[in-house]
């Protein structure tokens, strides 16, 4: 019997409260006999006991249209899908999956933002957190309640003195001006019939606590922190009241005395308004709030899931360093904070210090800069014990110094009293891999954690310094492991919208989203490749992996913008061979001072990035029917690759910058002119990882192409060799060196032990993680033929060794999985295509078959 998946709606995890008003609707089909084709679908949409149901045509199961009327704000609604083979017969109807609109329009805001007016130094970073209350009545029987929510700044609510929701750092980093994100809550278990109370913390954030490097800004976005909340309420008997952010609120300071991204928490619980979200608790002596200004039109609802605490790690060492310092180890590189739970005298002071690092045995902090990165917690006395995290910071650590701890550390730990909470938005995991190298399998760890830990509402370049921003070509490079790795598609959809918020009039790229001020190198903003190309590169990764056309007709302006800026600036020769750019960033060559000074001619890059996002634009065009478009991007495309020949290839074909990038780009972007060029360009960048030992010698652009390159030209053994190094620099390097995530630099930590003498040294930092990629598609042999893996492309290419491998991924149409390995020469390849894909099998040895869903098992002789 043929069954279908309760439907996805849009790239929502949890469809509730969500912005598009006519939703597309995507499933998966399980248990179909072999051979089987969906030629029709039916979408039953249930409305206040109302069905309709919509019959049609189509093979397509991936973000097809809503097939009805738009949903109003606030409507909820089932979706059934059942879907019919060529054989007439229909499936059984799938699961429902509910929907809830969220608030679609300006004018169903009447709320606005209220928060303290406080006589302090908006320039200082010992701030208070504030709080905001109000208590009211409901006078019948509850059916539903909402409460939709957003602030400036962070937020928590609660009501009746219960936490609502599960998310943390709400409402996100978004171009604020632009882009407020607004949460929806479903608080009907919360309220009562009489008197209730609702309040919030509000803290710093990223909308008014200090960003950036070398003393970084404060204020950045406004130096008000608000809270904004809409309650409504309906009743049992249809009646209906809403509970709005107005002048009849109140505030109060809170028990953070002091709150940033950077600095960390500090938090006086001798401060605590004990029942302050209960409508018992008397306000009177709290203060009038001051209602603030915002647009209703810049309030928009997630297109992601928010960040939530996804797990807990407790230590596995406590230490002592040669100081007498007591440290805690957590095994593991994360992100998150320090959960306590103590008991001791009032006034005492319990202080944890983060780093990710020990330098001779001490932690290790000149790597954070001037980020504080320790929170504070001072006991009220309780005799039953107190329990406490941060609320409005995160560090990225594997460490923590604890000083002042009332009990015995040691104990208290074994008991659970100190826990490591890993926070990050909660993204579905779709891809796995697994190998016989252990170290590979750690390395591949390392990845999924590095990405975890910089995937915190906006994908940023590290969790742990001053820093922490959304550095565009770092996710550029790192988007294709992305998309395999997890569920970005919401996420990543979403933060190019604020890079199209933030992008210049002229076209211009920020080096990185939201963009704050900067220093004379970062401001004003220019254009620089690989960078800036996030415009274009990105969402196309989005289409090949996750199959959604939606992602290109929005993001279609803003890429084609970025083209034309480049185009611009490299004039009628075509080669962008002008002004500042950060090349091929920390080629271990570099010195650790000047990490752009690479072994590849920083322009060969920028010209090689303007082909491929000419292309790229060319390649959106076509699919979306754009055809002047298509022709017109295709042809600067084509003009641009022939002068990238001309200035950077010579005559013999080997490149004016004889260096790993160098080659791959000009692989892995098809700018040579034929096979025979291809043919000398792999077997020179193979002869050079060779003369280098094996060892790494590329920065963040020639990393994720560097084992493609040397794969697509016949080389696959000399990518086997590079991925197999454990000297200095490689990435194996940085796991027999204890590494539980990707470092910045391939030497973060130096042979010796000690930290890289670079002021920017991060150890939890995924661009240079996205080799991951390439074990998935090469080493696993499991990739996307057509976009959404609608056509599925299974080409394992075993070698270094390696006894065996598998991937699975989660795709749009279902699990795909590839395991294979090697017996006594053969190769034993089991697979799994879902149904609604096709498959293209390509095994060593000229092994190429065309196959249907389901399981299927092939042995080859194993070639020498």
């Amino acid at each position: 019997m043929t069954t279908v998946s309760a439907p996805r709606i849009e790239h929502h995890r949890e469809p509730f409260g969500i912005g598009e008003s006519a939703p597309r609707l995507s499933w998966t089909t399980t248990d179909a006999p072999a051979g089987w084709r969906q030629e029709r679908y039916a979408v039953t949409v249930v409305r206040d006991d109302a069905e309709e149901t919509v019959e049609v045509t189509s093979a397509e199961q991936v973000l097809v249209p809503w097939p009805t009327r738009a949903l109003d704000s606030r409507e909820r609604v089932g979706v059934r899908v059942a879907v019919q083979g060529a054989d007439g017969r229909w499936s059984s109807e799938s699961p429902q999956t509910w929907v809830e609109a969220g608030l679609l329009h300006p004018d169903d805001w009447s709320a606005r933002p209220v928060g303290l007016d406080l006589d302090e130094d908006p320039e200082s970073d010992a701030r208070r957190a504030t709080l905001v209350r109000r208590s009211f009545r409901l006078d019948g029987e509850i059916s539903r309640a909402r409460l939709y929510a957003t602030a400036h700044g962070l937020y928590e609510p609660e009501i009746n003195g219960e936490r609502v929701g599960s998310d943390t750092l709400s409402p996100g980093w978004t171009v604020y001006r632009e882009r407020l994100r607004y949460y929806t809550y479903d608080v009907t278990a919360l309220l009562v019939v009489g008197e209730n109370a609702l309040g919030a913390w509000l803290g710093d954030g990223w909308y008014r606590g200090r960003l950036g490097w070398r003393g970084g800004y404060r204020n950045v976005f406004g130096s008000d922190l608000s809270f904004l909340g809409q309650l409504e309420i309906t009743y049992v008997d249809g009646r209906r009241e809403t509970i709005v952010t107005d002048d009849s609120w109140k505030g109060a300071l809170s028990p953070i005395l002091r709150s940033g991204i950077y600095d960390g928490e500090d938090y006086d619980a001798r401060e605590e308004l004990p029942e302050w979200t209960t409508a018992a608790f008397d306000d009177a002596q709290w203060l009038p709030v001051a209602v603030r200004d915002r647009d209703p039109r810049t309030l928009v609802a997630p297109t992601a899931p928010p960040v939530r605490v996804i797990e807990e790690v407790a230590p596995v060492a406590v230490l002592t360093s040669p100081g007498g310092a007591r440290i805690l180890d957590f095994g593991q590189n994360l992100v998150g904070r320090v959960r306590i739970s103590v008991t001791g005298p009032r006034g005492t002071t319990v202080t944890l210090r983060t780093a990710e690092v020990l330098q001779e045995g001490e932690i290790y902090t000149r790597p954070l800069r001037s980020a504080r990165s320790s929170d504070s917690y001072t006991l009220a006395g309780r005799t039953g014990g107190e329990e406490w995290e941060p609320r409005f910071t995160f560090h990225g650590f594997r460490y923590a110094e604890v000083s002042g701890w009332p009990g015995d550390l040691d104990a208290d730990v074994a008991a659970g009293a100190l826990i490591a909470r890993v926070l990050h938005t909660d993204l579905e995991r779709t891809g796995w891999f697994t190998c016989s190298d252990p170290l590979v399998e750690q390395l591949h760890r390392n990845v999924v954690w590095g990405m975890r830990g910089n995937f915190v509402d906006i994908p940023t370049d590290c969790p742990q310094r001053d820093e922490r921003v959304g550095w565009t070509g770092d996710v550029q490079v790192f988007g294709p492991t992305a998309s395999t790795l997890f569920d970005v598609s919401g996420m990543l959809s979403g933060w190019l919208r604020d890079v199209e918020a933030d992008q210049l009039p002229d076209g211009t790229v920020p080096w990185f989203v939201p963009v704050i001020p900067s220093h004379k190198v970062w401001s004003p903003i220019r254009a620089g490749a690989a960078w800036g190309d996030v415009a274009t590169l990105l969402p196309w990764t989005l289409y090949q992996r996750f199959g959604d056309e939606g992602v290109l007709a929005t993001q279609f302006e803003s890429a084609r913008r970025w083209v034309d800026k480049v185009e611009s600036l490299a004039g009628p020769d075509r080669l962008w061979n002008e002004g500042f750019q950060l090349g091929d960033w920390l080629d271990p060559a570099a010195p650790p001072q000047d990490p752009g000074d690479a072994r590849t001619d920083r322009y060969l890059v920028a010209t090689a990035y303007f082909a491929r996002s000419a292309r790229a634009v060319a390649d959106m065009a076509r699919v979306l029917g754009r055809s002047a478009d298509a022709d017109r991007y295709g042809t600067l495309a084509s003009e641009v690759a022939a002068a990238f020949r001309g200035a950077y290839v010579k005559p013999d074909g080997t490149m004016t910058s004889d260096a790993q990038t160098a080659y791959a780009l000009a692989i892995v972007f098809d700018l040579l002119a034929d096979e025979t060029q291809r043919a000398i360009a792999g077997a020179r960048l193979a002869a050079l990882v060779h003369a280098a030992d094996n060892r790494i010698a590329t920065g963040f652009v020639g990393t994720p192409l560097v084992c493609d390159a040397l794969t697509l030209t016949g080389h696959a053994d000399a990518a086997y060799d590079l991925l197999l190094e454990q000297g200095c620099p490689s990435w194996l390097y940085q796991v027999v060196q204890g590494a539980t995530t990707v470092w910045e630099r391939w030497d973060a930590m130096l042979p010796d032990g000690t930290v890289n003498p670079g002021t920017m040294t991060s150890f939890n930092h995924y661009a240079l993680g996205a080799v991951a990629d390439w074990l998935h598609r090469s080493v696993a042999g499991l990739a996307p033929a057509e976009p959404g893996y609608r056509r599925i492309r299974f080409a394992p290419r075993p070698g270094g060794g390696l006894t065996h491998a598998s991937a699975m991924q989660r795709t749009p149409y279902g699990d795909a999985s590839i395991a294979w390995r090697v017996g006594e020469d053969e190769l034993h390849v089991d697979l799994v295509v879902p149904v609604g894909a096709t498959a293209e099998l390509d095994l060593p040895g000229a092994v190429r078959e065309e196959l249907g869903h389901g399981a299927h098992a092939r042995t080859v002789p194993l070639l020498p």
